[in-house]
């Protein structure tokens, strides 16, 4: 039997780029180099970064730049055998939670147009397609979905992000 340790969601250090580099490695056909997220860690002051561990084990991990009034998503993911686990779930009220802090009014990203799942997460959590950007993943040219939520503040959206949390913390 495999012991299993809590999930814990934290602010990602230096320290965490070697995990965060495997998840990478694990997830994305181009992973970023651990040079870029060194830079987004020290020198970008629109960048924040969260990791998901399991003990002392990076999992997943997540970014997100403050612009303006808007908090774009740039990577997120999670490893392989630890998906549907409710991990990126986890994650992803987090940065719901800091773009609110950090002032945002909107929570943006793009994802693979072939990325059902995580489509269908985003459109869980109240992001909804607004455009597409041609050809912008370089390993294939595959186009990106365009997705936004509604005001951060809006009251239906903090309704839905209260409950999906509620379902979350009740299942542990």
């Amino acid at each position: 039997m495999v012991a299993l340790f809590p999930i814990t969601i934290a602010e990602m250090g230096i320290d965490d780029i070697d995990g965060v580099q495997a998840v990478e490695r694990a997830s994305f056909p181009v992973p970023w180099p651990a040079n870029a997220f060194r830079h987004e860690l020290t020198q970008n002051r629109n960048a924040h970064y969260i990791v998901a561990r399991e003990g002392d084990r990076v999992v997943g991990y997540a970014g997100l730049w403050l612009s303006l009034d808007e908090a774009h998503i740039t990577t997120f993911a999670v490893l392989p055998e630890h998906r549907r686990r409710k991990i990126g779930e986890r994650m992803l009220l987090d940065l719901f939670d800091r773009a609110e802090r950090l002032g945002a009014e909107w929570l943006t990203l793009e994802v693979r147009a072939s990325n059902l799942p995580a489509q269908r997460l985003y459109e869980k959590y109240g992001f909804r397609p607004a455009g597409i950007r041609r050809r912008y993943y370089s390993d294939n040219n595959e186009d990106a979905i365009i997705m936004w939520t509604d005001r951060l503040r809006d009251p239906a959206l903090r309704e839905r992000i209260a409950k999906l949390r509620a379902s979350i913390e009740e299942r542990g």
